[in-house]
């Protein structure tokens, strides 16, 4: 018996709290404040940091940067437009708006890359700094925006010292959550917060990747699968409109 949460079963309890979310956004958008509707997207905050951390340790583990990097820049390419044709964004980006012009999976790509040059040995610490901060930026207009980078950064860059991290990631999302009050919907902006819950999970990760062996390559087919399934939803229950931010 495995002791703890393998790093496939924290990915199922991701793609089962994204799911969640998604769904009940197409089904409910314009940020309803039901409780019920509430609690389901407070649970849908469990998904992103579970997917920042694996991706830390992917970069961590992986026998081939180039390799990995590339089928992440792919799935972000796929990702962006099953992501916005779930929830009526444009294509083509900032034609409505700056936030969440495309999906998670694109800070998910950059925060590998940023990991690779903040662990260069070729780059001095001032180039290092400056190409971070070009990284932060491209991930702006992303779900989850530049938080999403540099948690990632600090995920990999603080392995084993689970406190730091922890801290590091409280303390960007609360930025996040923040502006998100501020110029989205402050119920929703204080809901962000809810990335606390994952804490105990990630605290249970037991290093290993479990049995299931093809689970990355699952999450890959299953990602924009459940987001063109969520589109079409969208387009029966509301019609072909913007259901969130972005849209």
């Amino acid at each position: 018996m495995e002791k703890g949460l393998t790093g496939n079963k924290l990915k199922l309890i991701a793609i089962l709290s994204m799911t969640t979310d998604h769904v009940v956004s197409v089904l409910f958008p314009n940020y309803p404040t039901d409780w019920w509707i509430i609690l389901l997207h407070i649970f849908g905050r469990l998904a992103a940091p579970i997917f920042w951390y694996m991706v830390a340790e992917g970069y961590h583990y992986t026998h081939d940067l180039k390799k990995y990097l590339l089928r992440l820049f792919i799935f972000a390419v796929i990702g962006h437009f099953a992501y916005n044709f779930a929830f009526g964004i444009p294509f083509i980006p900032f034609k409505t708006s700056c936030f969440n012009q495309t999906s998670v999976i694109w800070p998910l790509f950059l925060g590998v890359l940023g990991l690779h040059i903040t662990n260069s040995e070729k780059l001095k610490q001032w180039q290092k700094t400056v190409l971070v901060f070009v990284l932060a930026a491209l991930a702006f207009p992303s779900d989850w925006s530049s938080p999403a980078f540099l948690v990632i950064i600090y995920f990999g860059n603080n392995r084993g010292n689970f406190k730091k991290q922890m801290f590091f990631m409280l303390l960007w999302i609360a930025v996040y959550a923040a502006v998100y009050a501020i110029f989205i919907n402050p119920i929703y902006g204080v809901l962000q917060m809810g990335v606390a819950l994952t804490i105990p999970l990630l605290k249970n990760y037991n290093g290993q990747r479990g049995s299931f062996k093809g689970m990355k390559y699952f999450f890959y087919l299953y990602y924009p699968l459940h987001l063109i399934i969520c589109g079409i939803i969208r387009i029966l229950v509301n019609g072909n409109v913007g259901v969130m931010i972005g849209g």
